[in-house]
């Protein structure tokens, strides 16, 4: 299938590794011209190397890094935000400053840079915004809760604004990725290894065991999810919690 976005400026945050940088990598592939965006410049530079894209070192968190963000990528027809979630803990330990910082992180960073793009997105009709969430904020774990306080602001504000931009073209959905082979899945198991005490080997085969899959996904699999969702083909969807997790969500709906 052809995808419809050669030529199309995209923006990854997160793109160094895990999904983020499996959705830069496939959006090369279908032509588009991908800029990436990450803290660390060692695996910035590793990356621009292998998969062959442009890098800023920026932090979605602040607004200087989503300003050098988008001095890096102007007028992007494609963002992916993507950021770090914050370790497993116990509600009673995480202080104001910490529930900020990861406001900042997972909520506000996103929507700031979703402001900042959307109007130039609906005055060329088109502009696709993928948000990598987490499965949590329909199934939440209880030492997770940073997590799915701070994402689940996210998601309901893209509820009401997605339904707004979707009649010029602009759609907005949010990935919700259960267990995925990745170093952020990897960091997530060790912080439950050392806030229970159970081993990370027993604790991450348990994961794969539990998921009706049998495995953890690839993130190849999701970096081609973003890229569909991304395509011209995908003008229909919007507004949308898409679960990606081997079917391990239990509802029907």
């Amino acid at each position: 299938m052809d995808l419809g976005i050669e030529g199309r400026r995209a923006l990854v945050w997160g793109g160094t590794r895990g999904m983020g940088r499996a959705a830069a990598a496939q959006l090369v592939r279908e032509g588009a011209e991908v800029t990436v965006a990450a803290r660390n410049r060692e695996r910035l530079a590793r990356t621009a190397q292998e998969i062959g894209v442009r890098t800023v070192a920026a932090d979605l968190a602040t607004a200087e890094g989503r300003a050098a963000a988008l001095a890096a990528c102007p007028r992007p027809d494609i963002l992916v935000n993507n950021a770090d979630g914050p370790a497993p803990g116990d509600f009673r330990q995480w202080t104001r400053e910490r529930w900020l910082s990861t406001l900042d992180s997972v909520m506000l960073g996103p929507i700031f840079m979703i402001q900042l793009v959307l109007d130039g997105m609906i005055a060329r009709r088109y502009g696709r915004i993928i948000n990598i969430s987490a499965r949590t904020v329909k199934s939440p774990q209880p030492e997770a809760g940073l997590s799915n306080g701070a994402r689940s602001g996210l998601i309901g504000f893209v509820a009401g604004l997605a339904r707004q931009t979707v009649r010029h073209n602009v759609t907005i959905n949010n990935l919700l990725p259960g267990i995925f082979d990745s170093d952020a899945q990897r960091e997530h198991v060790r912080s439950v290894a050392a806030l229970t005490g159970r081993p990370y080997q027993e604790i991450w085969d348990a994961r794969a065991e539990e998921n009706p899959a049998g495995r953890y996904g690839r993130p190849e699999e999701a970096g081609a999810y973003i890229a569909f969702l991304c395509s011209a083909q995908a003008g229909f969807i919007t507004g949308q919690n898409l679960l990606i997790d081997g079917g391990q969500y239990p509802g029907t709906f």
